[in-house]
């Protein structure tokens, strides 16, 4: 009986201290705050402030962060001025990205059309609506992908180069494309150029498909004319 008093009388006094309106709602001191209450931010939240506030933050994810998902990063860096290394290097770096599927080309046709077209035109002829024969706002002709012979031979490599870093009087389309995207649109280019490795790819698969079907049919026969040939005998 006794202890179920102290039992009591703790728990009433627990809930008295419980409703006291004088309890402090803060932790206190708290060694590295910012670890444990991480102050959230709106992404296009102006950040005026925090430079006032000695804060500085310019937006940018970590170097060497990459997304859930994505393929790693193109390992060569842009060249600097007067230099042409890692341009050239880039012709022996293939598309990491398998032939794609017909919904996955299809997608890569729209991220063409959206971030390519307007200038190389939807034909891949370098007459996009910028140009558009020399009537359009730019006096200089756009790269012809199609059917250039520069271009068609270009390596997969050197191509996402100049996407990524941009080339000539074409800027970068890093941040328009992530990575996966701009091989994506690579695959796309390749394959509607005249030699594009996935036209070749096909041809010898069909080809050996054909070669097969009469030599198979043929071991298949001349086994059962020899077999009826020897009963008769």
């Amino acid at each position: 009986m006794k202890k179920l008093s102290i039992v009591s009388v703790l728990v009433l006094a627990v809930v008295a201290w419980s409703c006291n309106e004088d309890v402090r709602r803060t932790p206190g001191h708290v060694y590295m705050p910012d670890m444990a209450y991480s102050r959230a931010y709106e992404t296009y939240a102006p950040i005026d402030t925090l430079a006032k506030q000695g804060i500085h933050y310019n937006r940018l994810p970590v170097a060497g962060t990459i997304k859930r998902g994505e393929l790693l990063p193109f390992p060569l860096a842009k060249d600097k001025a007067g230099d042409t290394s890692n341009y050239v290097a880039s012709t022996h770096i293939t598309n990491p990205l398998p032939a794609l599927d017909a919904v996955k080309m299809k997608e890569a046709e729209r991220l063409y059309l959206v971030n390519c077209g307007i200038c190389h035109g939807t034909a891949l002829d370098g007459n996009g609506p910028l140009y558009k024969g020399g009537e359009g706002p730019f006096s200089a002709a756009p790269a012809n992908l199609g059917s250039g012979p520069k271009y068609v031979s270009m390596p997969e490599g050197q191509m996402f180069y100049s996407v990524t870093y941009g080339k000539g009087q074409m800027g970068s389309y890093a941040s328009q494309l992530s990575t996966t995207q701009r091989w994506m649109v690579i695959h796309y280019i390749k394959s509607k150029q005249g030699g594009g490795k996935q036209a070749e790819a096909a041809a010898p698969a069909s080809d050996s498909t054909a070669a097969a079907k009469p030599a198979a049919t043929g071991a298949a026969k001349k086994p059962a004319a020899d077999t009826t040939a020897k009963k008769k005998i």
